[in-house]
C-alpha cells in the first residue's frame, strides 16, 4: 500500500466525555444496542444502520478503510459504552483535506458534550496533527438538526449540490456542503473549548 493510501493512520482520540476508537467488529453488540435507543433507523433523511445490520455496516466501513477512502471510529462515552459511529471520509491525502461524516449517535447523547467533544477531537486532530487545509461537513438540505449542529461548530456553508445523489428510497437529495479552513481553526477551537469549558493546554491523549 502506498504512503498516501495510509493517510491518515488509525488513531484513538481521548477526551473528558468521549473516546473515539478505530472501529472494530467487536464494537457491533454495543453499537447495536445504541442504535435501538429511540429507533434511529427510521430517520428518513440520513442513513443509520439497523441493529441487525450493524456487523455488515462495520464490515462495509472497514472495507472502505482498506481502500484508503475512510477512517471509521466507534464513539464511546467516557465509561466505555458505545454510543455511535463517525468517520473521516472523502480523504484527499495529496491536498490534505477530509470530511467528517457518516455519523450517527444514540438519541440520549445527541446535543450533548459527547457530540461536541467528538467533533472537536476530530477537528483538532485533522488540523493540528494531519495538517489539513480544510475539513468538510455534508448533510441533507432538509436535515435541519444536522445543519444547525454544523453551523454551531463554526463551519461556513460553501454551497448546495442540487440533485447530488439518490437516497435509499430513491428520492433525490440536495447536499449542503460546509467547511472549516485551517486559518479559521484557532477561532473555532476557542469557540468549541468555551462550550466544553476545556483549558487550552489540557492534554487529551491521542494514540
Amino acid at each position: 500500500m502506498s504512503r498516501a493510501a495510509q493517510w491518515p493512520e488509525p488513531v484513538t482520540l481521548q477526551g473528558r466525555h468521549v473516546r473515539l476508537e478505530p472501529l472494530r467488529p467487536d464494537h457491533a453488540p454495543g453499537l447495536a444496542e445504541a442504535v435501538r435507543e429511540g429507533d434511529l433507523s427510521g430517520t428518513w433523511y440520513t442513513v443509520v444502520p439497523t441493529a441487525e445490520g450493524m456487523s455488515a455496516e462495520i464490515e462495509r466501513r472497514l472495507g472502505l478503510q482498506a481502500a484508503g477512502s475512510m477512517q471509521p471510529f466507534a464513539v464511546l462515552e467516557a465509561d466505555g459504552v458505545p454510543v455511535g459511529m463517525t468517520t473521516y471520509l472523502h480523504i484527499d491525502a495529496r491536498f490534505r483535506r477530509v470530511e467528517i461524516g457518516s455519523t450517527w449517535l444514540a438519541r440520549r447523547v445527541q446535543r450533548t458534550a459527547v457530540n461536541t467533544e467528538a467533533k472537536w477531537l476530530l477537528l483538532r486532530h485533522a488540523f493540528e496533527t494531519l495538517d489539513c487545509i480544510a475539513v468538510e461537513f455534508r448533510t441533507h438540505r432538509f436535515n435541519q438538526q444536522s445543519r444547525r449542529a454544523i453551523e454551531r461548530l463554526g463551519a461556513q456553508l460553501d454551497g448546495i449540490l442540487r440533485h447530488h445523489q439518490r437516497t435509499a428510497d430513491g428520492s433525490l437529495r440536495d447536499t449542503c456542503v460546509y467547511s472549516i479552513t485551517a486559518p479559521e481553526w484557532p477561532t473555532v477551537d476557542r469557540h468549541l473549548r468555551s462550550r466544553l469549558d476545556t483549558p487550552p493546554h489540557q492534554h487529551l491523549a491521542a494514540g
